[in-house]
């Protein structure tokens, strides 16, 4: 199923809740969505379940959102297709197309395979722009085929607070081909992100691809900061 049948599955689908997914800080739902007959399976995030957070605004599930409709305006393919709901079973929230992962791999397993290298260097330009406040290794997972981002619902807040496990790449060039894209983003109107995103916090997510482009080069830890610049747990 390509990622405009997903989409549309999504959108449209009912909605059967499975059961909760094993070790979600907030309540993530396993979901079996239907549409004329075809089904597949999300991750329903739904605001009712989030936990609230001293740092970040309720409604996380509209980040998780914006994190794909950012993907999809860097063309990076990174996040599994996600789209909002104000109708499913537990009220408004979020449903990520499910990753079938094989539930041992993370970044930390993964980063030293070639196959990889630029599917993860693209993402940690992504985890800049989106300010990714919690970058785990085990928010990389894979499905026997490829890797997937997921778990983008901590960012895009407005201070700086990018914490990530993907340093690899500080100090090194950011490749041609997405420094066009991020420039292309930095100059745009923000797409489908001005639905999920306050204009301050697109500005500034503008902003930081556009020092991307700038700098033409991976930033490195800041460690004098008020907060570390890695995520805990690590994995």
């Amino acid at each position: 199923m390509n990622r405009a049948e997903q989409s549309t599955l999504l959108s449209k689908g009912s909605i059967e809740v499975e059961g909760r997914v094993h070790g979600s800080s907030n309540q993530a739902l396993l979901v079996t969505v239907t549409l004329d007959g075809v089904s597949g399976q999300a991750c329903y995030k739904a605001e009712a379940g989030e936990r609230a957070l001293w740092d970040f605004p309720d409604g996380l599930w509209k980040r998780e959102v914006a994190a794909y409709e950012l993907d999809c305006l860097l063309d990076t393919d990174l996040v599994p297709t996600t789209v909002g709901r104000d109708d499913a079973p537990f009220g408004c929230g979020s449903l990520q197309w499910w990753v079938n992962d094989n539930l041992e791999d993370h970044y930390f397993t993964l980063r030293e395979r070639p196959e990889f290298h630029r599917w993860f260097a693209d993402l940690a330009a992504f985890d800049v722009v989106a300010n990714n406040a919690d970058r785990k290794a085990g928010h990389v997972v894979f499905d026997g085929t490829r890797c997937w981002a997921i778990d983008n619902g901590l960012c895009f807040h407005e201070e700086d607070k990018l914490r990530t496990v993907i340093w690899e790449y500080a100090g090194l060039a950011v490749a041609p081909h997405l420094i066009e894209r991020l420039d292309a983003f930095a100059k745009g109107d923000g797409g489908a992100l001005v639905e999920w995103l306050s204009p301050h916090e697109l500005a500034l997510a503008q902003m930081r691809a556009h020092g991307l482009v700038e700098s033409s080069s991976y930033p490195s830890p800041e460690e004098d900061r008020d907060w570390p610049p890695y995520p805990w747990p690590l994995i």
